[in-house]
């Protein structure tokens, strides 16, 4: 996404899943010997996609490298001004890049439907639902969810379950959904999924993300049991530099906080173009393993995209089920090309 508080943000030999110790697991798709770049993209002629949250960071970068490889890319985002700038920023770096903008805002509902009803292509090869909002005041959708769950998961699932059809009629369709690390923080709580009974934003944004993974755990499920060629699959970009991390602070005014951040961002943190490598990775690379999370190779911080650890609880299938039941009832998207 692309309001303040709001961010967007090879080819690989082999395949595999790791286990990780204690209360989580590895599961993804592992990197050949040479580290996986954006040189390693397969041709993408031919191929439509659609990324969310595409204005700056690490989806404009995801954005850019698809089309650099030949994939028409529609940048989806909420404002047409940043959109329209990124589209015109993409063609300076990419000359004969077919990208065009079109105004999609998560946080309403009606905004999800007019972008899936206006869409011409009627094939749908790749989306990449990356938009996000991370750690902000306690704040409701236009369809009344927090802000949090409401962004980063409920608009991808309706927009996803709208978008089913076209991805249906693709040969061979990937939908990747981005969370972070940050899901390992904690679980959901079915009960209390708005956050109405006591609202931490941190706390928020970990189940945010874990409904992320639990959402492509059980779409994946569900793709296999309706014998779908479509691979759902998650990545996170570890600790990129994007306009994430400072939203929260400068919709406060606190500027202490802010510059801290900031100053985090430049010592620490790998630029978005190395942090768009893992969603790169699982929405091209041969192989990618449905259910699968791919991220930074060292510390799920930065470096090589790669298999990465993930709770247990985002593999929980009675979880999985019942977040889609109650995110099917909030959005009032249903996914009827996968019932029997």
């Amino acid at each position: 996404m692309d309001t303040p508080g709001r961010s967007t943000g090879t080819t690989g030999t082999g395949t595999g899943t790791g286990t990780g110790t204690g209360t989580g697991t590895g599961t993804g798709t592992r990197a050949g010997t040479r580290a996986w770049s954006a040189r390693d993209i397969p041709d993408q002629r031919g191929r439509t996609a659609v990324v969310t949250g595409s204005n700056s960071g690490i989806g404009l970068v995801t954005a850019r490298e698809l089309a650099r490889r030949g994939a028409r890319v529609v940048l989806a985002c909420r404002s047409e001004k940043r959109g329209t700038a990124a589209v015109e920023r993409v063609r300076n770096e990419v000359p004969d890049a077919e990208v065009e903008f079109r105004a999609l805002d998560l946080a309403d509902l009606s905004s999800v439907r007019e972008f899936t009803a206006s869409l011409p292509y009627e094939r749908l090869d790749l989306l990449v639902n990356n938009a996000g909002v991370m750690a902000l005041p306690y704040a409701r959708t236009a369809d009344g969810f927090e802000t949090q769950f409401g962004v980063n998961h409920l608009g991808h699932f309706a927009l996803t379950g709208l978008l089913l059809p076209r991805l249906l009629d693709a040969p061979a369709a990937r939908v990747v959904t981005v969370s972070s690390g940050m899901h390992a923080i904690s679980r959901l709580d079915m009960g209390d999924l708005n956050s109405e009974r006591k609202y931490r934003r941190w706390i928020a944004y970990g189940r945010s993300k874990t409904a992320n993974l639990l959402f492509v755990h059980e779409l994946a499920r569900r793709l296999r049991a309706a014998g779908s060629g479509i691979v759902a699959a998650a990545a996170h970009p570890g600790y990129a530099a994007t306009n994430l991390q400072t939203a929260g602070a400068r919709m406060e005014g606190r500027t202490g906080a802010e510059r801290i951040i900031e100053l985090g961002n430049r010592i620490l943190a790998q630029p978005a173009e190395a942090g768009a490598l893992p969603t790169l990775y699982a929405a091209t690379a041969d192989g990618v393993a449905a259910d699968s999370f791919t991220g930074p190779s060292f510390l799920m911080v930065r470096g090589a995209p790669g298999a990465s650890w993930r709770a247990r609880w985002t593999l929980d299938d009675v979880a999985g089920e019942r977040l889609w039941v109650a995110s099917e009832q909030l959005t009032g998207v249903t996914y009827d090309g996968l019932k029997g």
